[in-house]
């Protein structure tokens, strides 16, 4: 398979030698180091690991993979770009989506001259596996995006209509994980070793709290992996967010407990909704947000936002839907509180 692998990758990122930074050239940490032009002086004068080796040690044990399975982005979106630069031609080649879906796959592909096929989920969100079957055929379509669980739909994508895609299709398949977390048993990252064309993209911005560190996950076997490792920036995860991030995957208690906390929480919302008049119907959630049907989203949006209560108004990727994230017991309360008192007025 790595043949055919390489097959996928663009030429010129092939034949790209790349950038080998003074980090790369020496490991050690310990010695005088006048190589990189830093300053000898302050807190955080020296540049980081480029390879990120303590905290891949650390996610490989938490997620069960090894260490040269672990690719780390600057935010899941830098994952999502670079699969683009490392397998896309601009102006030739093609990404596939199913929609509705997160928006930077179409953001990510415009911006690298990339046409798009987005082809609809079906009425409860899953892959319809006939309309997509012809696609399989088309030499020039090298990425497609499944977003499991779904956003803004919450849903998990069914597994056997992923691993139909991952049989048929010869190109890259990129599952996104950003909300695996929180039904950990769904997760693909068991078959990795299983499918060398899987890149499975996670992230720490959802369950561990840390959307402000921007760091993603990605998973994927060696040989799609050499790639990422080619054409990204030489210290693309900086030494305070390595650190954080080293902090927080070190405290895995209270990433159970709050994450424990946000379910019970989510069942609360579910139960509550349910008795508001003007919610029409809720989606099965498999994250930690509902989408839900309102009579007048546009309406119930404004509404809201005039008490400082802001949700996400969907109504132009799913009619009359808001996207509503689950928060502290207090934050849902008002929430509720607020679409009771719109309700009955």
């Amino acid at each position: 398979m790595n043949n055919k692998i390489q097959q996928l990758v663009r030429k010129n990122i092939l034949n790209l030698a790349p950038y080998s930074s003074a980090r790369d050239e020496y490991e050690g940490n310990e010695g005088v180091f006048l190589d990189a032009n830093e300053n000898p002086f302050g807190i955080y004068n020296r540049y980081p690991d480029p390879q990120q080796t303590v905290l891949k040690t650390r996610l490989a044990a938490i997620k069960k993979v090894n260490e040269n399975q672990i690719f780390l982005g600057n935010g899941s979106d830098e994952v999502i770009d670079l699969a683009f630069r490392i397998f896309c031609e601009p102006n030739k080649d093609k990404v596939l989506t199913f929609i509705p879906t997160y928006g930077m796959y179409e953001v990510s592909a415009n911006i690298n001259a990339v046409e798009v096929i987005q082809l609809p989920l079906n009425a409860v969100f899953q892959i319809d596996r006939k309309s997509l079957e012809p696609y399989f055929l088309d030499a020039n379509l090298k990425l497609i995006f499944i977003c499991s669980p779904n956003n803004p739909s919450g849903n998990l994508i069914q597994s056997e209509d992923i691993e139909f895609i991952l049989d048929h299709f010869n190109g890259i398949v990129i599952i996104d994980e950003a909300y695996v977390d929180f039904c950990p048993e769904a997760t693909f990252a068991t078959k990795l070793n299983q499918y060398p064309n899987l890149i499975i993209s996670q992230t720490l911005s959802k369950a561990w709290g840390l959307a402000g560190i921007r760091l993603g996950i990605a998973l994927m076997n060696e040989p799609l992996l050499q790639f990422y490792n080619k054409v990204k920036a030489p210290y693309n995860i900086s030494s305070v967010n390595q650190k954080i991030a080293l902090e927080a995957l070190s405290n895995t208690t209270e990433f159970e407990l709050n994450l424990k906390q946000i379910l019970i929480e989510k069942a609360k919302m579910i139960q509550e909704l349910q008795t508001i008049k003007i919610v029409k119907k809720m989606y099965a959630s498999d994250a930690n947000f509902l989408l839900v049907e309102v009579e007048n989203a546009n309406e119930v949006y404004a509404q809201l936002i005039d008490q400082k209560i802001i949700i996400r108004n969907r109504n132009t990727v799913v009619p009359n839907c808001v996207r509503i994230t689950i928060g502290t017991s207090e934050e849902n309360k008002k929430l509720v509180n607020a679409l009771k008192i719109l309700s009955n007025g």
